[in-house]
């Protein structure tokens, strides 16, 4: 288990999932300019300053992000399910994983999520975010331990790509939010969402 410069516990590995196709939105959403930086730019800097180490998933991002290290799935055509058993089975140690089209997650987000990581129980082998209105999981904005893994490649043998469906409730530590506090999870998929965040 790593140590951030606080001497707090952090996962070994920040995991940058960044293989979609982007095919809702008609254009590469990694390589989209928020800021005057690259989605996948931004997330790779934020990652860093809370993992030892990030990889990106997905893609080679040398002509965004030279010099980082990256991977494809192990067996590709399964979404975020594959790219996290992929280094879930790569790595062997908790993972942050983050989505790359998440153009408001902020550190003070990272940090509740890694300070409930820390709290997290014996059992749990996924640790994120849930909305008290829905219920609904920020799977790509999560901590998964490789003792995930056997349910990830469970399900993905099953064609199950819901990580809200392989990893049981039961298995799930999670921070719970209000939907009317959700900014940071807010993702860029369409042309409408690009709209929203573009000046």
């Amino acid at each position: 288990m790593a140590a951030s410069p606080g001497n707090l516990p952090v996962p070994g590995v920040a995991v940058v999932l960044a293989g979609g196709k982007s095919s809702r939105l008609g254009r590469d959403k990694a390589a989209l300019r928020v800021d005057g930086k690259p989605m996948l730019s931004r997330m790779i800097e934020l990652a860093g300053r809370f993992c030892p180490v990030v990889a990106v998933s997905g893609r080679d991002p040398s002509a965004i992000a030279p010099g980082i290290p990256w991977f494809l799935d192990e067996d590709p055509g399964h979404g975020p399910i594959g790219g996290i058993l992929t280094a879930l089975t790569r790595f062997r140690v908790s993972c942050l994983v983050l989505s790359c089209d998440l153009p408001r997650l902020d550190e003070a987000t990272l940090e509740t999520l890694l300070s409930a990581w820390r709290a997290r129980p014996l059992h749990a082998v996924m640790t994120t975010f849930e909305q008290a209105e829905t219920g609904f999981i920020e799977a790509l904005v999560a901590v998964y331990e490789p003792e995930a893994a056997p349910l990830l490649r469970a399900a993905k043998e099953e064609g199950c790509r819901k990580l809200s469906r392989a990893i049981p409730a039961a298995l799930r530590h999670c921070v719970v939010y209000s939907v009317d506090d959700g900014q940071a999870f807010f993702n860029v998929n369409t042309p409408a969402e690009l709209a929203q965040i573009l000046p």
